[in-house]
């Protein structure tokens, strides 16, 4: 057997190993900051906030640009006629051919009255609790806030009753176990006369929302549906204000905060990227593109007192 020996090689490896540090000088490792160090960036921050309008025309520009939210954020008879196939966002090869029996699901066109004035978009952060936020919440022109899809038909359609005329945006498409569910929701309200309207998120809209936020830094799996009603958002709404997007296990008094306002049960790390989507937000947010309400709304202009 002969072995051949390079001489050069270790010049080859020396020059390697030089341009690894280069590269890790001009473009250092990417580091989620920890809960204190998040909590200590939000308090020098302070409530100052000022909204920046070039900011939110640039967003509502590259959203429609990638995703055009006004025309695609639901699936409606105009972009999705009969012989449409749907392909779920969330699963791959899975698909749905819109036919004659789902084709009547959909609404003719987006109901909305574009653009949204002043929006709320609430999430489910343990933060939200004891926030006093409900009445600034409530102020908005328009709110889009989660609620778990319930199994009981009457006990679905019963906790529909409290939110009036609104509507109803399920994401039917995005994978397969999710379509009968949601079809079944439809027919749920429908049945019962409710004054509420079923929107069925467009997949196409929600794949290419996703691939937005994933080139801005965001490598969950998938994103959040707090993220994606955020962009949703951004692309319709004047004015963009969050509630309850808290990641991180301590607030800005540095008690601890439960994931949830209703429970404590951590999402998947290898599903969604909660910190990343945080730290896009928090940016948008320091930029005046959108407000980011973390403490206590009742407490407006008081620096919240850390535990010592």
């Amino acid at each position: 057997m002969v072995f051949l020996r390079c001489y050069r090689s270790k010049y080859i490896w020396a020059t390697l190993g030089v341009l690894a540090l280069l590269w890790l000088y001009v473009f250092p490792v990417y580091r989620i900051p920890s809960d204190k160090e998040m909590v200590d960036e939000v308090l020098r921050q302070g409530q100052t906030w000022t909204r920046n309008q070039t900011g939110v025309d640039l967003y509502r520009m590259l959203l429609t640009e990638c995703c055009d939210p006004k025309r695609m954020f639901a699936v409606t008879k105009e972009n999705s006629p009969i012989g449409k196939v749907l392909w779920y966002d969330g699963e791959i090869y899975h698909y749905h051919t819109v036919n004659n029996e789902t084709y009547p699901f959909f609404v003719q066109d987006t109901p909305l009255h574009l653009p949204l004035k002043k929006c709320s978009v609430v999430g489910n952060g343990g933060v939200l609790k004891h926030s006093g936020c409900g009445k600034e919440i409530d102020q908005a022109d328009f709110i889009m806030s989660f609620q778990n899809l319930l199994w009981s038909r009457k006990s679905f359609v019963e906790s529909m009753k409290a939110y009036g005329s609104s509507y109803i945006y399920i994401p039917a498409f995005s994978m397969k176990h999710g379509t009968d569910p949601s079809l079944r929701a439809y027919h749920a309200l429908a049945d019962s006369a409710s004054d509420q309207t079923v929107l069925f998120a467009n997949p196409d809209f929600l794949k290419n929302v996703g691939r937005f936020w994933k080139n801005h830094g965001v490598h969950g799996k998938r994103l959040s549906t707090g993220l994606f009603l955020v962009s949703l958002a951004l692309g319709l709404c004047e004015e963009v204000t969050t509630y309850g997007f808290w990641p991180f296990s301590v607030g800005l008094d540095d008690r601890p905060v439960s994931h949830h306002y209703y429970d404590n049960i951590l999402p998947s790390s290898r599903f969604h990227a909660m910190p990343e989507e945080f730290l896009q937000l928090w940016h948008l947010h320091k930029s005046g593109t959108l407000r980011m309400r973390l403490g206590d709304c009742a407490k407006e202009g008081q620096k919240p007192k850390r535990e010592k």
